[in-house]
């Protein structure tokens, strides 16, 4: 097997880790040679049983774990966990933004406490954790930050409006970070994951489940976390299978000076939303330009002058 991406004396912080696709990140990252926080919540008692078991796994394997039971949306947690980190191991280069709720109810239905709290969980949780990191980072000219997204951002899924929503902020928040991250060797990159997992349960056939096992998803993350790994890349994964989502944008067409109306979109839509040309956007500036070069092409304005 080629062990070739090594991550040894790096620091990885994995949300959720306890169970599901979280422990299966968290080990394959140690089974390269992290050292891993192994993050999940506490029961009652304050004892993070699935957390311990995790770092129990990756201590008898010969590796290095800390334990740590913040809620993602504390931020004071997250601060301290990343404190300790810092205090065992005087780094942080890796941080897998995996803890995650559902609360999946039609929107009719949905009562907007369960909105606010995924929400919160998944969008909250992730900046929490990346702030109290990204200073860090900067600061030692290294970084691989990977936010957890879903189809049902991507794409939509019926009765989970709250979840498809916090999902599809991951990508915007991936793609700011990738910008200001960029020179300072900050890789930031969103993973896509199915899984069989508890958080799945039910939601598919048996055989399905079993195959869409978290460790056919995992390598995405080792790979994601690497010295190497590319970044403002969203990686779908599953069952073994890898595919990139990638965001286009038709070339359109300009309207100005005699067609500037709703009838006029309606008219030209074909063209409107004729693929070719489409290009992929790197910033949000790169849209503005381009509107404004057609605008100017179509009026006649030349914009070198």
């Amino acid at each position: 097997m080629n062990m070739s991406i090594r991550l040894d004396d790096q620091v990885a912080i994995v949300t959720g880790a306890g169970r599901g696709l979280g422990r299966s990140h968290a080990l394959a990252l140690a089974a390269r040679g992290a050292k891993v926080v192994v993050n999940d919540l506490a029961d009652a008692d304050g004892y993070a049983a699935d957390a311990q078991a995790v770092a129990a796994e990756i201590s008898a394997a010969g590796g290095e774990a800390l334990v740590h039971s913040a809620n993602v949306t504390d931020h004071s947690q997250v601060e301290d966990m990343v404190t300790k980190a810092m205090d065992q191991w005087n780094r942080v280069d890796i941080l897998i933004n995996n803890a995650g709720i559902l609360r999946d109810k039609t929107f009719a239905k949905m009562p907007l406490d369960d909105f606010r709290l995924v929400i919160d969980v998944h969008l909250m949780g992730s900046v929490n954790c990346t702030k109290a990191v990204w200073e860090i980072m900067r600061q030692q000219s290294y970084g691989r930050i990977v936010f957890t997204s879903s189809s049902t951002g991507l794409y939509g899924n019926f009765g989970q409006a709250n979840y498809g929503a916090a999902k599809m902020a991951m990508v915007g928040l991936m793609n700011a970070l990738h910008l200001e991250g960029e020179k300072y060797n900050i890789h930031v990159n969103c993973l896509a994951p199915v899984a069989g997992t508890a958080m799945t349960d039910g939601l598919m056939p048996d055989k399905v489940f079993e195959l869409l096992s978290p460790e056919s998803v995992s390598p995405g993350i080792v790979f994601l976390a690497a010295p190497g790994a590319p970044s403002r890349k969203v990686l779908c994964a599953g069952g073994g299978s890898f595919a990139l989502y990638k965001g286009f944008e038709t070339d359109g067409v300009n309207l100005l000076p005699d067609n500037l109306t709703a009838d006029g979109i309606a008219d030209a839509w074909d063209a409107i939303d004729n693929e070719l040309g489409m290009r992929q956007l790197q910033r949000g500036s790169d849209q503005t330009a381009k509107l404004a070069l057609k605008s100017a092409e179509n009026l006649g304005i030349d914009l070198a002058r």
